[in-house]
């Protein structure tokens, strides 16, 4: 059995996540990540690479690749241990009361306290219930890569942040762009709905897509809307953005309070129900939550603040700021 030892293991190597590697490091702590995605970035690698974010702090404008690759690289210096692609199953106590956190592989982290990042777990797209049998001949769920649409005609679905987003990203590159919601209003920030209107993509409200064609791949896609009926539309790609469904999976089984069957219960200090667990991102809860990578971050810097205190009672809560006190040095996790 594979045994990776650490002081922290973070449960989620999304943003959040990845910010937390880097300021437990700062508080000197060894840290492993544990992901049950292949690659580090949660969703925003898995399903908006090329989206264009506003909300960081520093960054007018910053794709979500490249945040991820700054991510990784600020948390680079303190060696963080990665452990992709086996999710996190089982947790433990041993003799002494260290937690022990098991995989689906069978390989055990021991770890003097957890911090679960997870986003909103593990997630599935909502089909598009017209075409879902086009999967990867033309319908796609989420954009690796905005080239790959150059001078294609694209239908975009749905009304929330993704849809409108990718459609506003997607114009400057594709044929055309056409984006459907089957409501009157969009569910996506008010400013992004604002920019779609007054852009070059055709907008069809109060309508869905209610036909999908082609031969090896698709060509053209029906539209029914209220006022207009049906209309044929070319298309040689159609991204269905109607969110996802989330799944906390085995984390449930771990004993800790879960709120709206969705999201873990934490207090201010970002602990959860269970002693020595944390949490920090989406997957959280509490009165007055705003969920935005920015409060994230925010959110993994308290968590490791008191993990680290619980681990360490004589540390201060507050470590000082990382301009007055030079970074520790870091052993590698075995």
């Amino acid at each position: 059995m594979k045994v990776t030892e650490c002081d922290l293991l973070v449960v989620g190597a999304g943003p959040v996540g990845l910010y937390a590697a880097y300021y437990a490091g700062f508080r000197g702590l060894r840290t492993a990540l544990l992901d049950s995605l292949p690659e580090v970035g949660g969703q925003v690698t898995a399903m908006y690479p090329e989206k264009p974010i506003y909300d960081i702090a520093g960054f007018p404008i910053v794709r979500g690749r490249e945040l991820v690759a700054r991510l990784v690289e600020q948390a680079s210096r303190f060696h963080p241990v990665y452990l992709l692609g086996d999710p996190a199953v089982t947790l433990a106590r041993d003799p002494g009361g260290r937690i022990e956190v098991g995989t689906r592989s069978g390989a055990l982290i021991g770890c003097g306290a957890v911090l679960i990042s997870g986003g909103i777990g593990a997630f599935t797209p909502r089909l598009l219930p017209a075409g879902s049998e086009w999967l990867g001949r033309g319908l796609s769920y989420f954009v690796p890569s905005l080239d790959a649409h150059a001078g294609q005609d694209v239908v975009v679905v749905g009304g929330g942040d993704s849809a409108c987003d990718w459609a506003l990203s997607l114009q400057p590159l594709a044929r055309s762009v056409t984006l459907v919601h089957r409501r009157a209003a969009f569910r996506a920030h008010e400013h992004t709905v604002s920019q779609l209107m007054t852009s070059k993509v055709e907008v069809i409200a109060d309508a869905e897509v209610t036909g999908v064609s082609g031969q090896d791949r698709i060509d053209s896609v029906e539209i029914t809307s209220k006022s207009h009926g049906a209309r044929t539309r070319p298309a040689q790609a159609v991204i269905a953005a109607l969110g996802f469904t989330a799944n906390l999976g085995p984390i449930r089984d771990w004993g800790i309070e879960i709120v709206a069957n969705r999201y873990i219960a934490v207090d201010t200090a970002m602990a959860t129900t269970v002693p020595g667990i944390f949490s920090a991102g989406d997957i959280t809860d509490y009165r007055g939550k705003v969920r935005l990578i920015s409060v994230g971050f925010g959110e993994a810097a308290t968590a490791v603040n008191n993990a680290a205190v619980l681990m360490r009672p004589g540390e201060q809560l507050f470590p000082g700021h990382s301009s007055d006190v030079p970074p520790p040095a870091i052993p590698v996790a075995p």
